[in-house]
């Protein structure tokens, strides 16, 4: 009789699921969908911005990459004759388009292994020292946040042929130094020189914090084990430094790619146009009123820096283990 009652409350008793109770869906939930409206109204004014001072005038350049819109123009830009391709087929074909690309090209090659293997070695050294370590820190990044004008203003006078600072100290030891600024063969890495001292200070302080991530008993365990002090920094520290490195590696080919100041300033693009770069290039032809031509090729530069960038991450991003 017992057993009967029993089964019979059992039967009668509502079934339990084990699956947990579902909540309210997302859409019908007043709480996400405020925070949604708020999270859009804070965005909105940088959305505007956005659209307004970045987007905008990025897409109306490339389309001005493909007209034949000159400085006569402007007051009728509607007018303007639609062109294609053709402002792209001309740069190609064009001889000082080819040589600034070049002198950027070298300038690239040059100066982004030059700095990261300065700023490199000078954090792994800063990075086993105990003392002043802050102020050499600020001392190596000052040149990153002096004016770039100013710093190829100083530089300038140190390459003087006539009584500069780098020519007297080669006088002292009987070398006659040449004319750096006025020399074809030697404008152009004097520029990659100053360029490498005024950089590393940027990269020195992210590779001085990657380095800093890398466990110590790691190195401590390879030491014991006789791993050299060469063995330690090519077997553990380059690859688990590399997302650093490829971080600075992007950030400092951008920089080179767009070097336009120092040209400027120190060469105005001489002698013979052997500092000229594709940016300087591009500011002459917006001076000169070929809008079109000169939106070419600026964007031109942008697939340049968009190729280098893929490169670098096929070459120093996550590689599988397989």
């Amino acid at each position: 009789m017992t057993t009967t009652t029993v089964t019979r409350d059992a039967a009668s008793a509502p079934k339990r699921s084990g699956a947990p109770r579902r909540g309210p869906a997302r859409g019908t939930d007043p709480t996400r969908r405020q925070q949604a409206v708020a999270a859009w109204v804070l965005a909105l004014p940088f959305v505007v911005l956005f659209l307004a001072f970045t987007l905008g005038p990025v897409l109306a350049g490339l389309g001005m990459s493909f007209t034949d819109l000159k400085r006569v123009d402007i007051r009728n830009p509607f007018a303007v004759d639609i062109v294609g391709l053709d402002n792209y087929t001309k740069l190609i074909q064009d001889p000082l388009f080819r040589k600034v690309t070049l002198n950027t090209l070298l300038y690239l090659v040059l100066g982004v292994p030059l700095t990261m293997m300065v700023a490199l070695a000078i954090a792994v050294g800063l990075n086993r020292i105990t003392r002043l370590k802050g102020f050499f820190r600020v001392g190596y990044y000052l040149p990153v946040v002096t004016s770039i004008v100013a710093i190829s203003v100083v530089w300038k006078f140190l390459y003087r042929e006539n009584g500069g600072l780098l020519n007297s100290l080669l006088d002292l030891v009987g070398i006659d130094g040449p004319a750096w600024l006025d020399s074809t063969a030697l404008a152009l890495p004097s520029l990659v020189v100053m360029s490498v001292w005024r950089n590393f200070g940027a990269l020195m302080v992210i590779f001085l914090a990657g380095l800093q991530t890398i466990p110590q008993e790691v190195n401590e365990a390879a030491e014991v084990d006789g791993a050299t002090g060469w063995g330690r920094f090519r077997h553990i520290t380059l690859p688990m430094l590399r997302p650093t490195l490829l971080f600075g590696a992007v950030i400092t080919g951008i920089g080179y790619l767009q070097f336009f100041e120092e040209a400027v300033v120190m060469t105005k693009g001489g002698p013979l146009d052997s500092t000229r770069s594709v940016t300087f290039f591009t500011f002459d032809q917006f001076g000169y009123g070929n809008y079109g031509y000169a939106a070419a090729a600026s964007y031109l530069l942008f697939l340049a820096i968009v190729a280098l960038t893929y490169l670098q991450f096929r070459w120093l991003g996550e590689r599988d283990s397989k």
